[in-house]
């Protein structure tokens, strides 16, 4: 944390400084036992079949780690600090569309390179911080939606001192920035861009009216004074990464949406108030100060209103007169992703990350079977939500969140999913963000971005705990004491189905820094000096099985961090654990969100934040730094991935 000033902090360092959270995850405890029953690392980060294990030897030398890179379609770069993309010789690189590019014909001339966007343009323009993302082909038609995460204050609102709110229509700019947008794409003789005039384009954002489904849609802890009903939210909040359906609708997944509301008078009590406080919801927001200007964001006035957000909600990109829906069944918290699977009987397994140090893992099972072409209303309404529980066995468990187990009814778990996991125990985290199903087979990988404040004891000699009282504590999933680094976490389902109890896990990868430490501080067999990184974030296995990583972490590329450069993409073999780097972002960076043209001769990448260290890509001069998606294509016309 650089300092105090909430307006420099991000949502992580805000939280922390208003909520702390306890240092040592349950998670860390179940891998340090796992480390002590095995030996160091053996038997606990294993490849494949399981007979390549790291700490055994087996993956040095003239085994796997010396694999031809034929696996791997590109020859690996170095690490980068420069201020602008690097990708590997033979691919190429092009910006698709930026902060402030129009998406209708009404909106050419709304992007000033000194100003920005006016609040009567904000709606009509691409969006900012672009994170995951998704390509549908409608009717032979290519419609990318993608996520616009969260604001810039200080690049957005550049008339205003420190990117404070001057007023409602400085809010109204930030909220309509945010969302999500819906938007055509072709390619042409200069390469991709939107389709301005297209009737799929649309933009959703803060304001954009929304609907409810499940337990807790209609229940009372849902109704505000405008809406007494309880079931027509507005907007949606923080959208971060993403997911798909099987039937063809959008997921995007509302993360850190307690930074929008604040107080101008007392915070509730009683369980409302618990609630604030387990999911960070304070009197002074996160310095939108959306609360002083727009009072549906006051939640002295609106207790409720952080109710109807946190939720994962679906978008049917075929469809630009359909109303969003926010799915309550799918649980409350601060969700990073979605990724889906379908059980061997056919039912939907969903699973969800929160992204907060000692937070949980889940899954969502439908209790209706998919059919292609059938009813698909139920499956993301009725069903069961459950949540991780790692053993230092190297086994695991889903536990279902239910009035039996948690002791609160339907609409209370859906509202209050953070306190009914509490309550059965579920393991604590390093930060669970983005989580991908392989395709061709019956495994699937979390990124536990990382867990800087963790240490084994408070200053008062007690373990740590969350803020729901759990411990948290090294175990053999969050096997460091600091973990600067991260790690990504791998689970089969007991007899290959996604509907199964139980589990078994191990770690696919512990970044780290041979260059500059030891043990488990240097990292797993499959890190090198070659493919140095930190934090990993974004993750998505593509149709050929290579897991592609993205990267959000310190790119100062000193200290702990030498060697790592700029935040990045790798692509990592799930068989055999190596890893290698595929493409860097400018410097102060992001890079997150990824998806693949239908014809797979194009890959997406986002470019989040470019302008954090003070950098202003893509358009350099005298222009605002604007976060953009890149297309990159390989210079022969060949798949990429």
């Amino acid at each position: 944390m650089k300092d105090t000033d909430t307006k420099h902090l991000s949502a992580d360092e805000w939280d922390e400084l208003n909520f702390p959270r306890p240092e040592v995850q349950d998670f860390d405890r179940v891998v340090e036992r796992a480390i002590s029953r095995r030996g160091f690392l053996g038997g606990v980060l294993a490849f494949g079949s399981g007979a390549a294990v790291m700490g055994t030897g087996l993956l040095k030398g003239t085994t796997a780690m010396a694999q031809p890179a034929s696996r791997f379609p590109f020859t690996p770069i170095a690490a980068q600090t420069d201020n602008t993309v690097h990708v590997p010789e033979g691919y190429s690189w092009k910006t698709l569309v930026r902060w402030g590019d129009p998406l209708f014909p009404d909106a050419a001339d709304a992007w000033n390179p000194q100003t920005g966007v006016s609040v009567e343009m904000s709606d009509r323009v691409f969006g900012e911080n672009t994170d995951g993302m998704e390509l549908f082909n409608i009717d032979g038609r290519e419609i990318i939606v993608i996520n616009s995460e969260y604001t810039n204050r200080e690049v957005n609102l550049p008339h205003a001192t420190d990117g404070v709110p001057t007023g409602l229509d400085d809010v109204r700019i930030l909220q309509n920035f945010q969302g999500v947008s819906v938007m055509e794409i072709a390619e042409g003789p200069d390469g991709w861009a939107v389709v301005v005039d297209s009737p799929y384009n649309r933009r959703i954002h803060h304001n954009t009216p929304m609907t409810f489904s499940g337990p807790a849609a209609g229940h009372d802890l849902l109704k505000t004074e405008a809406d007494p009903t309880g079931m027509a939210s507005l907007g949606t909040f923080n959208n971060c990464g993403s997911g798909r359906t099987p039937w063809g609708t959008y997921l995007t997944c509302e993360e850190n949406f307690n930074g929008y509301f604040g107080a101008n008078g007392d915070l509730p009590g009683g369980m409302v108030g618990d609630g604030f406080r387990r999911y960070g919801i304070g009197a002074d927001g996160w310095g939108y100060d959306y609360h002083k200007w727009d009072a549906r964001f006051d939640v002295a006035a609106n207790p409720n209103e952080p109710h109807r957000a946190g939720y994962i909600v679906e978008i049917d990109p075929a469809n630009p007169d359909s109303t969003p829906v926010k799915h309550t069944a799918l649980g409350r918290f601060k969700h990073e992703n979605a990724a889906y699977a379908i059980a061997a009987d056919g039912r939907v397994a969903v699973y969800m990350g929160d992204d907060e140090r000692g937070e949980f893992m889940y899954r969502w099972l439908s209790r209706d079977v998919y059919v292609p072409g059938g009813d698909t209303s139920t499956l993301l309404v009725e069903g069961e939500l459950s949540v991780a529980v790692f053993e230092d066995d190297m086994t695991g468990r889903w536990v279902p969140l239910t009035p039996a187990t948690t002791g609160m009814d339907a609409a209370h778990i859906a509202v209050f999913t953070r306190m009914a996991a509490s309550r059965v125990g579920a393991t604590t985290m390093d930060r669970p963000e983005w989580i991908a199903v392989h395709p061709n087979a019956a495994e699937a990988y979390c990124c536990l971005t990382n867990n800087s404040r963790r240490g084994a004891l408070t200053d008062a000699g007690t373990v740590r705990t969350n803020a729901g009282g759990d411990p948290m504590t090294v175990n053999a999933v969050n096997p460091r004491e600091t973990n600067n680094y991260g790690q990504i976490v791998r689970w089969r389902p007991m007899g290959g189905d996604h509907a199964a109890e139980g589990f078994t896990w191990d770690l696919y990868v512990m970044a780290g820094n041979p260059t500059v430490a030891e043990g488990p501080y240097a990292g797993t067999a499959n890190i090198n000096a070659g493919n140095l990184f930190n934090s990993p974030d974004g993750m998505v296995i593509d149709s050929t099985g290579l897991i592609w990583i993205q990267t959000d972490g310190d790119d100062s590329n000193e200290g702990d961090f030498a060697g790592m450069g700029n935040n990045q993409m790798l692509a990592g073999d799930p068989v055999t654990g190596r890893i290698e780097r595929f493409l860097t972002g400018p410097n102060g960076c992001e890079v997150t969100g990824l998806c693949w043209s239908s014809d797979r001769r194009t890959m997406f990448v986002g470019i989040q934040h470019p302008g954090d260290n003070g950098g202003n890509w893509p358009d350099f001069g005298d222009s605002l730094a604007r976060s953009a998606v890149i297309a990159v294509k390989r210079t022969d016309g060949g798949l990429v991935g």
